[in-house]
């Protein structure tokens, strides 16, 4: 079976602009109106939950 390519996103803070977390997705799995995943996560220096903004860091 062949693998499909994998992109590397970085999610980023959109309030403190800080690098939170990096993963791989396949981008054939979301549908092509939708800009993909969001992430949602605890910050400890503004104290609340933030949606995090995904960019693209890599296709590989």
């Amino acid at each position: 079976m062949a693998k499909g390519k994998r992109t590397y996103v970085g999610f980023y803070s959109p309030e403190t602009g800080n690098l939170v977390h990096v993963t791989n997705i396949q981008k054939k799995n979301f549908e092509a109106g939708k800009k993909g995943p969001e992430l949602r996560k605890y910050n400890p220096k503004t104290r609340k939950h933030e949606v995090l903004k995904m960019k693209e860091i890599k296709k590989g």
